[in-house]
């Protein structure tokens, strides 16, 4: 079942929910990169919470036109106008008091989602309207999506992207550099607010699918993920775009296959298990590269202490410095250095008596501080460097 489903085999809505979970995923994982990478994480959070009142709201006014309120495109007009008010509320907070954005986003968010929560309770003792079912902008619900809803996704992603496109220069300066953003002409309060209006397009038309509560998942955990594997922030962009996308088709085709599982948090927790992915086995960043790094490190210091005590005659009692040696033939079992082990302790410690003498002089500074005590000294200093150096090793042999 889970094949049928993930190859879009079980059938029109089910293909729909999966196709626009999907683009709703990439949307949300590019316009949460640039929103993780200028620590603004917990203004979406702000944003996705504001949008409740707009919908209850909207409810409202469309029952009192005479409509039933289960227009999408009316309640998610609401929630956009709801989430930019909150938007601006927290702005205003933030510059104009002496709060801080953390303290403004917590006041905004709170407040909002309280009175969204008393408008949908005076909403359900309603007695026109179809009200049933509004609490599924809460955790997102997709049993019930068109084609037309399929579609105002397929274009906010679109717009999303384009967006993204477009202001990609300015939102990565403001990411890594706000000063030289500033100086170069760019309003960092612009940018800023233009971050946000992106980040308000994937909140309004991800309320569907994944609700407002789990939809900050869906735009921080595929930047989150996507930075484990690079530096580049174009390719942050790429993979968090893909994460994104990877988690709405999978976490939606779970959904297909098990209805009484809401979509919105299968397509997080699919999220986390890709981060999880990242966080484990990132080749630069990863926990297992973590690991792997502090046990070649560990080896690289055993056998350098192993050699300069072969150097100095001096015995080998560690039992790992000892295995390592004797499997690099450098030493016999009983702990006696080999052809190859002599000269290997030799050279260890002429670069031992090398480094003190660059340690001691200022003409080799740069060189000592990029010094990790086990690389080869080659590798720092030039070869006329080292002819000097050892022709100070060998001047008082020369004097005796």
């Amino acid at each position: 079942m889970l094949a049928d489903a993930l190859l879009l085999q079980l059938g029109y809505n089910a293909t729909l929910v999966t196709l626009g979970a999907c683009l709703l995923g990439i949307a949300a994982g590019v316009a949460g990169t640039f929103l993780f990478l200028r620590k603004r994480a917990l203004v979406s959070d702000a944003i996705s919470h504001a949008t409740l009142p707009g919908v209850g709201l909207a409810f409202i006014v469309m029952v009192s036109f005479g409509g039933d309120g289960r227009s999408l495109f009316g309640l998610l007009l609401g929630a956009g106008v709801s989430a930019a008010v909150g938007l601006l509320c927290v702005h205003w907070l933030a510059t104009r008091t002496r709060l801080g954005e953390d303290a403004a986003i917590g006041a905004i968010l709170s407040v909002f989602f309280g009175l969204g929560i008393v408008i949908l309770t005076i909403i359900q003792t309603m007695n026109s309207g179809r009200q049933a079912g509004l609490e599924g902008f809460l955790l997102g619900s997709t049993a019930g999506m068109l084609r037309s809803d399929a579609l105002l996704l397929a274009i906010a992603a679109a717009a999303v992207l384009a967006l993204v496109m477009l202001l990609r220069r300015p939102l990565e300066l403001a990411a890594f550099d706000p000063g030289y953003a500033e100086a170069a002409g760019w309003s960092l309060a612009r940018i800023d607010l233009a971050m946000m209006g992106i980040v308000l397009v994937v909140t309004v038309v991800g309320l569907k699918v994944v609700g407002l509560i789990l939809i900050v998942a869906l735009l921080i955990v595929p930047a989150v993920s996507a930075r484990f594997w690079t530096d580049r922030s174009d390719r942050v962009v790429l993979i968090a775009g893909i994460v994104g996308g990877v988690s709405g088709y999978v976490g939606a085709a779970v959904s297909a296959v098990a209805p009484a599982l809401p979509t919105g948090p299968i397509i997080v927790l699919v999220g986390f298990a890709l981060f999880l992915v990242s966080l484990l086995f990132s080749p630069g960043r990863g926990v297992l590269a973590s690991v792997l790094t502090h046990w070649r490190y560990q080896r690289r210091v055993h056998m350098r202490q192993g050699l300069l005590a072969l150097a100095q005659g001096q015995p080998i009692y560690e039992k790992l410095t000892h295995r390592l040696m004797y499997r690099a033939g450098l030493i016999l079992p009983d702990g006696v250095a080999t052809g190859d082990g002599q000269a290997a302790a030799s050279k260890a410690l002429l670069d031992e008596t090398r480094w003190s003498i660059v340690r001691a002089d200022q003409s080799f500074a740069a060189a000592a501080t990029r010094y990790d005590g086990l690389t080869a000294i080659e590798e720092f200093l030039t070869k006329d460097q080292l002819r000097e150096v050892d022709r100070r090793i060998a001047a008082p042999q020369a004097v005796l």
